[in-house]
């Protein structure tokens, strides 16, 4: 799952992102004009706003984010000193507020109780597919009732995939997703992980899931017998342009 951090303290915003990175993805900016433009163009899956920021306040951000209709949880972080009431965060659309200092334990507490909360009312956090079903809030795994243990990255990836369910998706797109702040430099990093996920979840059982477009990226279909229709329709085949068409999965 991913989180944003729109924090113009950037020990703090550092530490947040050490912090919580062992569970989550996580994005820092530190602007209120670059934290609104992440948040509306980019999809995430909760937000930690500093409720004062150079140019900006966090209220307001919580304001233009509601208004445009986002419902991603939003956990406002406030100075003690500053004078901003329970009812004036909730107005501006925050789904719950932590005062500085603060500890970690309470900090990932929230974010968890926000996440549960959110998963109940947008039925999200479980998506399955064929037999198998990943759980983004607990990042659980089974297949066919059989649990499958994943490693940080490679959840991140099928999460992503099964997000995304029946859509190509490159390996560009996959990179900026899961490394998150990273440059990419190469396919060669995500093949890898690719290559290790399919050892989980695909070659141990009858029918595979993730598909490799050859040249392009990765899939996985909810239909497996529509490939060659999915195939056209997306113009990865279009008659001789295309001198490798896609005609399956291909072998890592």
């Amino acid at each position: 799952m991913k989180l944003l951090v729109i924090e113009d303290n950037r020990l703090l915003a550092s530490s947040l992102k050490s912090y919580l990175g062992d569970s989550f993805v996580v994005s820092i900016v530190h602007t209120a004009a670059e934290g609104l433009r992440q948040a509306e163009t980019k999809h995430y899956d909760l937000i930690i706003l500093d409720l004062h920021l150079p140019d900006g306040s966090g209220l307001e951000i919580c304001r233009k984010l509601r208004e445009s209709g986002q419902a991603i949880p939003i956990l406002i972080l406030t100075a003690a000193k500053e004078l901003v009431t329970k009812v004036q965060l909730l107005d501006a659309g925050a789904d719950d507020f932590l005062t500085k200092p603060f500890h970690g334990a309470e900090l990932r507490a929230r974010i968890q109780a926000l996440l549960r909360r959110a998963s109940t009312q947008f039925p999200t956090s479980q998506t399955s597919l064929k037999g198998l079903t990943i759980d983004s809030t607990t990042r659980r795994v089974e297949r066919e009732g059989k649990k499958i243990e994943l490693r940080r990255k490679e959840f991140d990836i099928l999460e992503y995939l099964m997000r995304n369910q029946g859509r190509l998706v490159t390996r560009k797109m996959i990179f900026e997703h899961v490394w998150d702040g990273g440059m990419y430099s190469s396919s060669n990093t995500v093949d890898v992980h690719v290559k290790y996920l399919r050892d989980k979840v695909d070659r141990p059982f009858k029918v595979p899931l993730i598909e490799t477009v050859y040249g392009f990226g990765y899939t996985i279909l909810t239909d497996p017998a529509a490939r060659s229709k999915w195939a056209v329709e997306t113009g990865l085949i279009q008659g001789a342009e295309v001198a490798t068409p896609w005609n399956g999965r291909m072998v890592d």
